[in-house]
């Protein structure tokens, strides 16, 4: 079913739009943030993996309400320009992208560092340009075919990326259980360690709202996107959860590795297990950048769709059905911050960014439930609702989440407040340029 609108077609069902938002959390976080929080907390690190859940919870429960309201492209951006008007709408558009091609562009950087595993001259100047030159462009062309062919493959890395992770669990969840390695240190953590553990497992639990982006081409975004919300909680929060207790009960003090899940793979299938482990890490990698390239570029067209960036943005192809031009420019974003940072860098950026919007988001559920709703046959024009999931108790849940986001962001790093203050400007400029017709949307 096409959109007669934008051209764009409905080719997402549930099982895909829940395999995208799963493919879209589960990338690198999985990979190296075990040992940094088993490093903030030791033994309660898998506590804390589950309290982030929860916070996560109430986050992509107020998400899971106000995205099913909405039939078309944009994600955030459209949901926060509807509650709240253009200026806050291209705020969150402006920051959004900023941290979903910060968090990729981090990603690329560690299918580098996976890849020098079996090819050691992959982190010199020459090899890296090429790896992610390929790494990019080869994924920005599958997803101009069309939206279909984009999530064949991101399915396919979703399967692919979580089996080598269940079998690390399986191999070290049997050691665990029975021969655990003592745990040398303290059992009990200031609450500026719990803040800062929690704080960057929103990196390992975020990203989700870039599935949300091209819901202009789900069949039923209004009954699915709910669904691939809570799809997506429990399997990240399953696996999240069991990774760590795995980490911490096969490694013990050594969990603070650079390589946590290669390790207990070592410790429990010998090399050939290690290797596995890379392997994994490196299809996880690629199928979370698979992931994004399918669904941001949505939000560049979205923000062309409602006047707010020049129409060449929501230009699509006649052939393929999808915004090509948006689809090169997110490639070329990420392929320049990817060759221009570090991992770590690109990290933080994102965590910081994200925590604004989802705010915002969370906050944008009182505001939406004040304003009118459309049947759902009228629903498919950007800033028109419909009815969809409605969450119990949701403006208490929307205040929590408010406060939630308020909270991390005491423990962020000031040193990226730069960065921020010079995307809040763009923004801005972004606003005045939309106003220039004289019309305050």
């Amino acid at each position: 079913m096409t959109s007669s609108r934008t051209g764009l077609v409905r080719a997402l069902g549930r099982w895909s739009l829940a395999a995208l938002a799963v493919n879209s959390v589960i990338g690198s976080g999985i990979f190296g943030l075990p040992a940094t929080v088993a490093g903030y907390l030791g033994t309660r690190s898998t506590i804390a993996v589950l309290i982030a859940g929860a916070a996560m919870a109430i986050i992509m429960g107020c998400f899971a309400e106000v995205a099913s309201q909405f039939s078309e492209a944009g994600g955030p951006y459209l949901y926060a320009r509807t509650a709240f008007g253009r200026l806050i709408g291209i705020m969150v558009a402006w920051t959004l992208y900023l941290s979903q091609t910060a968090a990729p562009a981090a990603n690329a950087n560690l299918f580098v560092i996976y890849l020098a595993e079996f090819v050691p001259r992959a982190k010199e100047p020459w090899p890296r340009f090429l790896i992610l030159t390929a790494l990019v462009w080869f994924l920005a062309f599958i997803n101009t075919r069309g939206a279909r062919q984009g999530a064949m493959v991101s399915n396919v890395f979703t399967v692919a990326k979580i089996l080598p992770l269940l079998m690390v669990v399986l191999a070290g969840g049997a050691l665990t259980l029975f021969h655990p390695t003592p745990w040398i240190g303290p059992h009990s953590f200031p609450a500026h360690a719990w803040m800062k553990a929690i704080f960057l497992l929103i990196f390992a639990y975020g990203g989700f709202e870039s599935a949300l982006a091209p819901s202009g081409e789900a069949k039923n975004p209004a009954r699915d996107t709910a669904f691939a919300l809570f799809v997506t909680l429990v399997t990240c929060t399953a696996l999240y959860a069991l990774v760590q207790w795995v980490v911490v009960g096969v490694l013990g003090p050594s969990a603070t590795s650079d390589r946590p899940l290669a390790e207990v793979a070592r410790v429990t299938m010998g090399n050939r297990g290690a290797a596995l482990v890379a392997i994994g890490a490196l299809i996880s990698v690629y199928g979370y950048l698979s992931a994004k390239l399918l669904g941001m570029p949505r939000v560049t067209f979205a923000l062309a769709e409602g006047g707010d960036l020049p129409r060449v943005f929501a230009a699509v192809s006649r052939r393929f059905h999808t915004p090509w031009f948006s689809i090169v420019f997110f490639a070329t974003a990420v392929w320049g911050l990817a060759l221009a940072g570090s991992f770590a860098w690109n990290v933080t950026l994102s965590v910081v960014a994200r925590l604004f919007y989802y705010g915002v988001v969370c906050a944008a559920l009182i505001a939406l439930r004040k304003k009118p709703m459309l049947p759902q046959a009228e629903a498919f024009t950007p800033g028109l609702r419909s009815p969809g999931f409605y969450l119990p108790l949701g403006p208490l849940w929307a205040v929590l989440g408010v406060l939630i986001c308020l909270g991390l962001l005491t423990q962020a790093d000031l040193s990226k407040s730069l960065i921020l203050g010079v995307t809040v400007a763009a923004a801005l400029l972004n606003w005045l340029w939309a106003r220039r017709d004289g019309v305050a949307a």
